[in-house]
């Protein structure tokens, strides 16, 4: 939900028509802060959460209206409408037939919580129906729902597109330099989709979406909320704007957030690949725009995992056979047991289609998954394999998550990574 909520922050600096219409500014100042979009973000992730994820649709519309209340009665003068705020604090909230565009700021977790498309769009429709029931607004929290579930399961922007399209009838042919000259503040879903859809889909990462939303203009940290939401499942929040977004959320929300995650990305707090994920999303970067200052930025964000001491899943070769004889059903966990012979393991290798062998780095035990291999499989940190491609004469060098979207570097880009990595290192000793 991060990329809703920086979103927000960013945006609300030029919100009701503020700005200059430009890309370049600075992205956090004193003059921004979270707005209604970000509570209700955050009011619904927790109603999502609360319902279950297995929950039926009156569970899940008592638990997001309860949830709704108690968070805009708790912030109550961050930015509402005149109607929703009277919802927040009626006695027995009833919808109100609105299509504005506030059922899609505030819908992100649904694309992350289920494990499909339909069933996350039901969610959404549910999230929509409790305050904007007319077709448009359900439309809305629907359509960004489902691009933020399929920008996560990794489709493409085309892909992406030509499902909001065909699906929800959003025209998303104009670009941004077509839509900004006439395009101020509105807040209804027609007028708010299609451009932060487009703002996403003419940018190269999560930065430039949120820039794209400033130059655009209109409601911004709305704008902001639903591209930036998207643009979060599909390239990871850059961890120095995660740094310092994460200033402007009150401690309370950052609770949420974590009981999120944890629901997400289960056992990531203490998962020794925390933070390879920003290693990914640096690769799909480069896929979408192949410059050498974004094949740099990943070289750098593998380096930085080296400092924190980041480990990888490898797959390990058993050279001389010492397992063929093991019985794993016998094996009782916590139990020692003996092999009752000398172990040799090395690591596997990949062969490329020129017939070049490539050291391997998984980011993840999914990325890992994608090959058959082995059922041997150690813990180790990235230092070594960036090592081992260097110093082993017998490959090219290392190649990050060879079968999905894939990074190779070579012996001349490992020299330099490893004399960066030992000076740092040298630094802090």
């Amino acid at each position: 939900m991060y990329g809703a909520i920086f979103g927000d922050v960013i945006g609300s600096k030029f919100e009701f028509d503020r700005g200059n219409k430009s890309r370049e500014f600075e992205l956090f100042t004193s003059r921004d802060c979270f707005t209604d979009d970000t509570v209700m973000t955050i009011a619904v992730c927790e109603g999502l959460l609360d319902a279950g994820l297995s929950a039926g649709e009156s569970e899940v519309k008592a638990c997001v209206i309860s949830s709704m209340k108690k968070w805009g009665k708790k912030y109550p003068n961050a930015g509402y409408g005149a109607r929703f705020i009277n919802w927040v604090l009626s006695s027995d909230p009833e919808p109100y037939g609105s299509y504005g565009n506030g059922s899609g700021m505030r819908v992100s977790a649904a694309g992350w919580l289920y494990p499909t498309i339909e069933r996350t769009r039901e969610v959404a429709r549910w999230t929509a129906e409790v305050s904007h029931n007319h077709p448009e607004g359900v439309k809305g929290a629907e359509s960004v729902a489902a691009a933020v579930f399929m920008a996560r399961k990794g489709y493409s922007k085309e892909e992406i597109a030509d499902y909001i399209t065909s699906e929800f009838g959003y025209d998303l042919s104009r670009t941004l330099d077509e839509i900004r000259p006439g395009y101020c503040h509105d807040e209804t879903c027609m007028r708010t989709m299609p451009e932060a859809f487009t703002c996403f889909l003419e940018a190269s990462d999560y930065e430039s979406t949120i820039r794209n939303v400033a130059y655009i203009g209109g409601d911004t940290d709305t704008l902001g909320a639903i591209a930036g939401a998207v643009a979060e499942a599909f390239w990871g929040v850059p961890l120095g704007i995660q740094m310092k977004g994460m200033e402007y959320i009150p401690s309370e929300m950052n609770a949420v957030i974590k009981r999120f995650n944890d629901v997400v990305h289960p056992n990531q707090a203490g998962d020794l690949y925390k933070y390879n994920s920003y290693i990914k999303s640096g690769i799909r970067a480069f896929g979408e725009k192949r410059t050498t200052e974004n094949y740099i930025h990943v070289l750098d964000i593998i380096i930085a995992r080296v400092l924190s001491e980041g480990q990888v899943p490898v797959p390990m070769v058993d050279v001389n056979g010492a397992w063929n004889d093991f019985d794993f059903e016998k094996l009782v966990p916590g139990e020692t047991f003996s092999l009752g012979k000398e172990v040799r393991l090395r690591f596997d290798k990949i062969r490329d289609p020129e017939g070049n062998e490539w050291m391997p780095l998984y980011t993840d035990e999914e990325e890992l998954n994608r090959q058959p291999t082995t059922n041997i499989k150690m813990n180790v940190p990235i230092y070594n394999i960036l090592m081992e491609g260097y110093n082993n004469p017998n490959v090219a060098g290392v190649i990050v998550n060879p079968f999905g979207q894939f990074l190779k570097i070579d012996k001349r880009f490992l020299e330099k990574m490893i004399e960066i990595i030992e000076k740092k290192q040298d630094e802090e000793d």
